[in-house]
């Protein structure tokens, strides 16, 4: 029995964006060595500051979330510039796909690869470090990790906006929109020591509330009554905007005549 249509170009995209990365050795790189390296220097820098096991935690947890989500939006955010750098882009649209079969296939690569991170930092982080990874259980774990990849498929639906609307100019996105991210969101640090403005800020991004969540079960307070309630709810808000913010830019960029501007 087949697929049915939908499911089959969902799987397509999925299929496509799985050979780019085993054939590009850089793609492997990036989603061992980088996240090795976080660990190890993250981890080594607070055993020469002498810090307390608690504090080494809340660090190795930021360390982790931080890399975690950079490689589980990379799939998302590549999946139209590949094109765009293959001066292809036309032909992407020129079959008969919807965005969501894009958004669905490519960000499900990126799930499997951002879950891989996750586990190979984790046991690096328990291993060499004593961080307790498992404590919050396997439900808040589960929790946690939908909180990340919410908030990666947000990311990567708004670097693929910019690269419909700007091109080749947009590939720094990939990068920068995350680490922007990670700055407000006390990815190293309590959100408390924040400037009052940047504070605010921080408020009205999703993974500030997961982090939160999780950090609670090491014995770090609570900085928010209802974390996941604050959290899920901005990601769905957010995701809504951001795929009607892609879709609308995807439709100007036809009628300016972009996608044959970035094609051979």
């Amino acid at each position: 029995m087949k697929l049915p249509t939908d499911l089959n170009k969902i799987w397509g995209f999925a299929v496509r964006s799985a050979l780019v990365n085993r054939r590009n050795v850089f793609a492997v790189f990036e989603m061992f060595f980088w996240p090795g390296v976080a660990i190890f220097s993250v981890g080594l820098l607070t055993r020469f500051l002498q810090l307390d096991v608690a504090t080494v935690t809340f660090i190795l947890i930021g360390a982790v979330s931080m890399n975690t989500i950079q490689i589980a939006q990379l799939d998302l955010s590549y999946a139209l510039l590949y094109s765009v750098w293959a001066k292809s882009l036309k032909h992407e649209f020129m079959a008969p796909i919807r965005l969501s079969h894009i958004l669905l296939g490519s960000g499900l690569v990126g799930l499997v690869r951002g879950l891989l991170v996750f586990v190979l930092m984790g046991f690096l982080s328990t291993w060499l470090f004593d961080m307790e990874l498992g404590r919050p259980g396997v439900a808040g774990l589960i929790l946690f990790l939908l909180g990340i990849f919410l908030n990666a498929f947000i990311i990567g639906a708004l670097v693929l906006a910019l690269v419909l609307r700007f091109g080749q100019r947009a590939e720094v996105a990939a990068w920068a929109f995350s680490y922007l991210i990670l700055l407000l969101c006390g990815l190293y640090y309590p959100v408390s020591v924040l400037p009052p403005g940047a504070r605010q800020l921080a408020q009205l991004i999703p993974l500030t509330y997961f982090l939160d969540y999780f950090r609670h079960f090491y014995g770090f307070p609570l900085a928010s009554a209802h974390p996941l309630l604050y959290g899920f709810l901005q990601s769905v808000i957010y995701i809504f905007i951001s795929y009607a913010l892609l879709y609308q830019t995807l439709k100007n960029a036809l009628k300016r005549g972009t996608l044959l501007r970035l094609s051979e």
